[in-house]
């Protein structure tokens, strides 16, 4: 090794030596806030804890976040004044991570204040399509499959004004067979298909926390064609982020463009 290259990598070490307790333990904590956000989604998906501890680490991410932004401008500040180049660099980027984690979360809660605290969204809310075999897989704890209008139609209708029912030149038959290829290729598990009955039950499983949505699609006979309606209700949770509207709006547009 030169003693050019050594003299450098002395510099680096003496650099990173130099910074002080509170620098390494701003970035330090905002690593372990990254770190936090998929461990606790994932851990949930692949069953290593429970979606309320999951999001229990969730919480302590934002918390670690929220304090390493108050304290990193701070640390900004007091790097400046004291012209501590090597702990300015690292405050810096343990700041602008808490600020990342704090903007992603942030975003979450904003599309939650936007969305009715709703679950079960149906193009049809006075007659809904009814579940047959996925009622088995819910599982004990999920979410009811009684529909309410009177608690839930209107805020759908108000939220979500364009979750309608969907007519088409298509027998039922046909209908039937291409609302089963849309939801295959929107990456949905088929679970069940009743032709006599007319309906199609899927369910669809999240990303991160590994969530199940359970979908049903029914076909009727209309005139020359046929009536199809959706539904998509969550296992679980309260709010489901405007999630089950979208679902059934990605459903609708691709059965059109088929």
């Amino acid at each position: 090794m030169s003693e050019q290259q050594a003299s450098i990598d002395a510099s680096s070490d003496a650099s990173a030596d130099s910074r002080t307790w509170w620098s390494r333990a701003i970035l330090v904590g905002s690593v372990v806030a990254v770190v936090l956000l998929p461990l606790g989604a994932l851990g949930a998906r692949f069953g290593i804890w429970s979606f309320q501890v999951g999001f229990l680490l969730l919480a302590g991410a934002m918390v670690l976040a929220a304090i390493g932004f108050v304290v990193g401008i701070a640390g900004l500040i007091a790097a400046a004044r004291r012209n501590l180049k090597a702990d300015r660099s690292a405050v810096l980027l343990g700041t602008a991570i808490c600020v990342l984690i704090l903007a992603v979360m942030g975003l979450q809660f904003y599309t939650a204040s936007t969305v009715p605290p709703i679950h079960d969204i149906t193009t049809d809310v006075n007659d809904p399509p009814a579940f047959d075999k996925v009622v088995a897989l819910r599982g004990e704890g999920s979410n009811p499959l009684d529909y309410d209008p009177a608690k839930l139609a209107d805020l759908q209708q108000t939220a979500y004004p364009w979750v309608k029912p969907l007519a088409t030149q298509l027998s039922p038959g046909d209908a039937l067979n291409r609302a089963i290829m849309v939801l295959e290729h929107m990456g949905l598990e088929v679970v069940n298909v009743d032709r006599a009955a007319g309906i199609v039950e899927a369910t669809a499983t999240t990303f991160w926390f590994g969530f199940k949505d359970d979908v049903v699609v029914r076909v009727r006979p209309q005139g020359a064609g046929a009536l199809i309606d959706v539904r998509s209700v969550s296992r679980v949770g309260v709010s489901d982020l405007g999630t089950n509207a979208r679902r059934i709006g990605t459903f609708i547009d691709r059965f059109g463009a088929a």
